[in-house]
């Protein structure tokens, strides 16, 4: 599981690890909001293979693990 403070710490290129062993890459920016109602809360895009993209966010991060 990726915790708020682990993605913080991410940057453009870093690997992540589905629960399924398949690698992902951060692919942009990460969005991060800080007000008092939404601080919990985090977006990052992610890339695998050439056509794969998505989002890793606060809702799905129990499914991600930090990788080597």
């Amino acid at each position: 599981m990726i915790t708020k403070a682990q993605a913080m710490i991410l940057k453009h290129g870093d690997i992540i690890i589905l629960t399924d062993d398949s690698r992902w890459k951060i692919n942009g920016k990460i969005k991060i909001w800080k007000s008092k109602t939404r601080s919990h809360e985090f977006k990052i895009p992610v890339k695998h293979g050439l056509y794969s993209f998505g989002y890793l966010t606060h809702d799905n991060a129990h499914l991600f693990e930090l990788g080597d």
